[in-house]
């Protein structure tokens, strides 16, 4: 079974039409929203739809969100993806077939092979993406490596330590996941619909302390 794990911040606008768009891409999986206690009621609201809701009390960061919904996901594949409509559920089929195909056990939605991108970013944002893209080169040859759209195999995580930090944890699963391969594929990812980028320089620095963290890791495990 598939299980996608949504973390959320006051999306209630967007979960219905999210909800509507995973259940016509693929119709038997489990939706799991994770919600850090949003003012708006997007918690009650998706329990409304039928959605799995675990509502944590503040506000802790995305990372930590996703890694609490592999706990309550029963699905023996995951995914996760934004809540604000930026990533494309119509790719989800694409994604679970490579897998079942056995032709990837990691699958990772981009913005940086040929066919994707990404609507309305400025230079500025393009330079600074990159820069910051740029040391994780030595950690895996995945382009789009702060992706917010990817699908593996549970068992690729089992045993294995995660550390949450701020919002971007792909990196973390592709340098600690226990896969075979890893396939890129194209996606647009769209302008948010009415809320504000995760991404900001609070973000940044963070991801730059994630990076640091898996160097140090690589290099332990390597001198023993």
């Amino acid at each position: 079974m598939l299980s996608i794990i949504i973390p959320t911040y006051n999306e209630k606008k967007n979960i219905a039409e999210l909800f509507e768009r995973i259940k016509a891409a693929v119709p038997n999986c489990e939706i799991i929203v994770v919600d850090d206690n949003s003012p708006d009621g997007t918690a009650g609201f998706a329990q409304n739809l039928g959605i799995i809701t675990l509502v944590r009390p503040t506000k802790t960061g995305l990372a930590s969100a996703v890694i609490d919904g592999f706990k309550l996901a029963k699905g023996d594949l995951l995914c996760v993806m934004d809540a604000d409509l930026s990533h494309p559920p119509e790719i989800l089929p694409q994604m679970l077939n490579l897998i079942q195909k056995k032709e990837a056990d990691f699958v990772i939605g981009s913005r940086l092979v040929k066919g994707g991108g990404q609507r309305g970013e400025s230079l500025p944002q393009k330079f600074i993406s990159g820069i910051a893209r740029w040391p994780a080169k030595f950690i895996t040859n995945i382009k789009d490596v702060t992706s917010g759209f990817f699908m593996f195999k549970r068992e690729i995580i089992q045993g294995i330590e995660l550390n949450p930090i701020g919002y971007k944890i792909c990196l973390e699963l592709l340098a600690k996941g226990r896969y075979q391969n890893a396939k890129e594929i194209p996606i647009i990812f769209a302008n948010r619909s009415g809320t504000n980028s995760k991404m900001g320089l609070k973000a940044y620095f963070e991801y730059l302390g994630q990076l640091g963290l898996l160097y140090k890791d690589l290099f332990f495990n390597k001198k023993r």
